[in-house]
């Protein structure tokens, strides 16, 4: 019966976009806003891994 009190543990390998904690610390920690994390999330899904990845290729796609 304990265990129906606990709240989870949020997965941080994951972006909730209606957290808005979670936002602002993902938007700090990757160097961008609110709204290009929000493009990135639409684009390859809420995977922190994923998201990293995409705005690092389109960072080398600007400077090639």
């Amino acid at each position: 019966m304990g265990s129906l009190t606990r709240k989870a543990t949020p997965d941080r390998s994951k972006i909730n976009l209606h957290s808005a904690q979670e936002v602002k610390c993902w938007s700090h920690e990757l160097g961008i806003t609110r709204e290009q994390l929000q493009k990135l999330v639409d684009k390859v899904g809420n995977s922190g891994a994923a998201v990293r990845k995409e705005l690092e290729r389109e960072k080398s796609n600007r400077t090639a």
